[in-house]
């Protein structure tokens, strides 16, 4: 038997370090480069769906996530005054599946992984600055002028991805139009029942409360809002519970028992989508691919599937640039289809004025049972792996 395949994942975030575990699942030899100091999440929750759990599985990849966070049990949307506008039907999908749902900080899925990925070279405070190609080998260039060089180069790093920039070119981003505020907290209310995830809709406004287990809450509020004060928003507490005056208490409340200093203000963005993700031994993964705003919770989903996808279509293929361009063949429709309605939800969700708000309520209040789940299962369906390049 020859040498092992040898990997280059530039990104420690959850795309870098899947990737990184999944590869060597398959018998990839693994380093992993990341230009930050420390591996460390900023104070915001997330949703590894039933697609992205059933990714890990398929590899034999057990994070304990259900213990680390809360599985998902009933999700309801209200108006600003607590009235039911629609119970989505995500636990009987669920249930049908097969494969739980998990909400769970970003700081405990990074320590999950982390975990899993003991053994593999993560270095650092090593950030990159460019990559080349020499046959069927890629070589990274370090920003401190170092370089190392492997069978394949993954770009892991994210939305300003320095890997996509060279084989995309400069590309704007495109601004969602609000601003995401963003809270952890430890809590407990009367309104709010545990493994619950609330979702709240006014006008231009909405607001999520998210049970991630152990007595915590994530939530997350937006706020229609131009483009250049989101991104340099510098308001506190009050500015954001101002603009939920008269909301639930459970709302509020959320707010108010969050420290001011642990309250995140950040622009949502995404960019067109990009039909070339690589060239030769080097692709790329999860946000560096395609990223995409918030609304349906599959940003880190995605990035998973990516990983198990790309791990399943190298485990045996002879050429590795054929089974990476077999790799991005297999997840460009399924990714460009979640950006595409990430973004159509979004600005759906984000109605302002009282018509398109009425619109929106009574679209959601009375959509047929049957087609809501035909809306939503597709998204939380692992496609699977692919066969190799």
């Amino acid at each position: 038997m020859g040498e092992p395949r040898t990997a280059i994942v530039v990104g420690a975030g959850i795309g870098g370090l899947t990737a990184a575990i999944a590869l060597r699942r398959v018998g990839v030899d693994v380093r992993v480069y990341e230009r930050a100091p420390e591996i460390r999440a900023a104070g915001f929750g997330l949703s590894v769906m039933s697609n992205a759990v059933a990714a890990l599985d398929s590899l034999d990849i057990d994070l304990g996530l259900d213990k680390r966070g809360r599985t998902l049990d009933t999700y309801h949307v209200r108006d600003t005054r607590g009235r039911l506008i629609r119970e989505f039907p995500f636990p009987e999908i669920i249930g049908r599946l097969g494969v739980p749902s998990v909400c769970i900080s970003r700081a405990d899925l990074l320590t999950a992984l982390q975990e899993e990925a003991a053994g593999i070279p993560i270095q650092l405070g090593r950030a990159a600055e460019r990559f080349e190609t020499d046959g069927d080998r890629a070589r990274l260039h370090l920003a401190d002028g170092a370089e190392d060089e492997a069978d394949l180069l993954v770009g892991a790093d994210g939305f300003h991805s320095v890997v996509r920039r060279q084989i995309a070119g400069p590309e704007p981003a495109h601004d969602s139009g609000y601003i995401c505020w963003l809270g952890i907290t430890d809590y407990e209310h009367p309104g709010f029942r545990p493994g619950s995830v609330v979702h709240y809709w006014g006008d231009g406004q909405r607001f999520g409360l998210v049970d991630i287990g152990h007595g915590r809450l994530y939530w997350w509020a937006t706020k229609n809002m131009p483009a250049e004060r989101s991104a340099h928003w510098d308001g506190g507490k009050a500015e954001v519970l101002r603009a939920l005056s008269g909301w639930p208490d459970e709302v509020r409340e959320a707010v108010r028992v969050t420290p001011e200093s642990d309250i995140l203000g950040i622009p949502s963005r995404d960019r067109t989508f990009l039909e070339r993700w690589g060239h030769g031994p080097v692709t790329l993964l999860g946000d560096a691919a395609h990223p995409m705003l918030t609304s349906l919770g599959q940003g880190s989903a995605m990035a998973i599937e990516d990983a198990a996808v790309l791990a399943h279509t190298l485990r045996d293929a002879s050429d590795v640039p054929s089974a990476l361009r077999a790799y991005e063949d297999a997840r460009r429709e399924r990714t460009r289809g979640i950006v595409e309605a990430t973004r159509a939800i979004s600005d759906f969700e984000q109605s302002e004025g009282p018509v398109r708000r009425r619109v929106r309520d009574a679209y959601f209040r009375l959509m047929p049972h049957r087609a809501l789940v035909g809306r939503l299962e597709p998204a939380l369906t692992f496609p699977g792996p692919v066969t190799k390049g």
